[in-house]
């Protein structure tokens, strides 16, 4: 497998004048101004005191800049961490433990409202963790502001000058990128990819997509954005909100006016779903191919967007944060199928069905494993699926996972330690689906008689013991948990029925 670092290499040789990365509206820099930027920030990096091996916290929204220290921290041969710092102070202390970092790569804003401004993020109901006082190197992006530490190097300086160096020789089997998946405070996980299997993935996923030269991209995703690159095309990131943590769909669709290739959630899509049907946006006038991931396609979504966008071809992308991608379908294979069609594994994915009809995975995009557990040679996915032909199609979730926006929420990490809290006598969460595959997430318990204010408490202690990206939308006292089988196991879709 060839290292994604050495086929831009490759394509910095062959079209070294073609666009390659860029902001929109802004210049794009070249295949071989890319490629030559990398190395300078992995040439600075190691004059900084960066070594192999070395871990970076990384916390800065997508853009050019924080892309460009991404592949430069890789290319040193070091690993980027991404870690969420609206998780929490707790749960985000237990996750830098873990993981030992030497560095870290942060918004020089995030510095000022966990630091001398606290009170203000509190009052904007934002609980971070002091960013300053982490005992690392730090590095900043955008304008040193209070709170900053004062050792803090701007991000800016590594791309600036150094001697004219080329990439560091790759090591397939080095650490490249650590994801944390949904955890509690007790039991945080952290998937591990290595070099070879993260380019794994970024080439199977160029495979199922018409990304080429002359292709334009537009996304904020590493994960397709890296694709586009390795295929030759031209990838341009969204801006930001200056204070926001999300894309805008509606500012995003507007400005594809060249674009050939977006990716959307399908919550996002179908935002601009709605505009484009009110006639308040303008169909891009030049959209090939759009790739949906992140949650469940739905065959509703998928026909308002063949309505709205006719021109415009749909993929459907399958995965795991462990293992991505896996499988890609079209839009009209979809909606010409009558069950959930994944489609056919990516180019190198093995996919068998396990006696009791759970979807277990292998390939070489399959990540190392969890942080300090055992390499994997294998992952269940907690997904029921059957084949049809050389495709798969999905027949439900084993493992009750329920999804919110991009995050895959597993209820039987959260529900022990709920029951453990005060005055809980049991504790069941449940996904509530509307027509575009996202999930509202309710929390059913059953209150101990001398509980009092349950659900008021609840709302104050939960977050504080599990992820927040998996805080229920809403709390509800039940007299009881419906129940089934021999064993009395909870009746989860009893419970959404009831709560329906």
């Amino acid at each position: 497998m060839t290292d994604f670092l050495e086929r831009l290499a490759a394509q910095a040789d062959r079209i070294p004048d073609a666009s390659a990365l860029g902001a929109v509206g802004k210049r794009a820099f070249t295949y071989r101004e890319l490629v030559d930027t990398v190395a300078r920030v992995a040439h600075n990096l190691g004059e900084a005191g960066f070594e192999p091996g070395d871990r970076m916290l990384f916390s800065i929204r997508p853009s050019v800049s924080s892309v460009m220290l991404i592949f430069g921290t890789i290319a040193a041969g070091g690993t980027i961490v991404f870690v969420d710092p609206g998780v929490g102070p707790e749960l985000f202390a237990q996750r830098v433990a873990m993981v030992e970092p030497r560095w870290a790569a942060t918004e020089s804003l995030l510095y000022a409202v966990s630091g001398p401004l606290s009170r203000y993020g509190r009052k904007k109901g934002l609980e971070l963790p002091r960013f300053g006082a982490l005992d690392v190197r730090h590095i900043h992006s955008g304008l040193w502001v209070p709170g900053t530490p004062l050792g803090s190097v701007p991000m800016r300086r590594f791309t600036g000058d150094a001697p004219d160096t080329s990439l560091p020789a790759t090591d397939p089997d080095a650490e490249a990128l650590i994801v944390f998946t949904s955890g509690t405070t007790a039991d945080p996980k952290a998937v591990v990819h290595t070099r070879a299997s993260l380019s794994a993935g970024l080439a199977a996923m160029g495979g199922r997509t018409s990304l080429a030269p002359g292709a334009f991209l537009h996304t904020e995703q590493l994960m397709m954005g890296l694709p586009a690159l390795m295929a030759g095309a031209r990838w341009a990131m969204p801006r930001y909100p200056r204070l926001g943590t999300h894309i805008d769909p509606v500012r995003f669709t507007r400005n594809l006016r060249s674009a050939t290739h977006a990716f959307y959630t399908p919550a996002d899509l179908a935002v601009a779903l709605d505009h484009l049907e009110a006639e308040s946006l303008p169909v891009p006038p030049h959209l090939r191919q759009v790739a949906l991931g992140g949650a469940p396609v739905t065959s509703a979504l998928l026909r308002r967007a063949q309505k709205s966008l006719p021109d415009t071809e749909f993929l459907a992308i399958y995965g795991m944060t462990e293992i991505l991608p896996v499988a890609v379908a079209t839009g009209a294979a979809k909606l010409a199928h009558d069950g959930d069609l994944l489609g056919a594994p990516v180019r190198g994915v093995e996919a068998r069905i396990a006696e009791d009809g759970e979807l277990v995975l292998s390939g070489p995009n399959l990540c190392r494993g969890y942080l300090g557990a055992e390499p994997l040679t294998e992952i269940a996915t907690g997904d029921l699926a059957r084949w049809d032909g050389k495709e798969l199609v999905l027949t439900g979730r084993k493992k009750d996972m329920m999804i919110r926006g991009k995050t895959n929420i597993y209820p039987g990490l959260y529900e022990p330690a709920i029951v453990a809290l005060d005055g809980v006598r049991e504790a069941v969460m449940v996904g509530l689906p509307d027509e575009i595959g996202d999930e509202r997430i309710v929390l059913a318990v059953v209150a101990e008689p001398e509980a009092r204010d349950l659900v008021a408490r609840l709302r104050e202690l939960v977050p504080q013991i599990i992820d927040t990206t998996a805080v229920p939308d809403d709390i509800v006292v039940v007299e009881r948990i419906p129940v089934s089988g021999r064993t009395n196991k909870p009746d989860r879709a009893a419970l959404r029925e009831m709560l329906s």
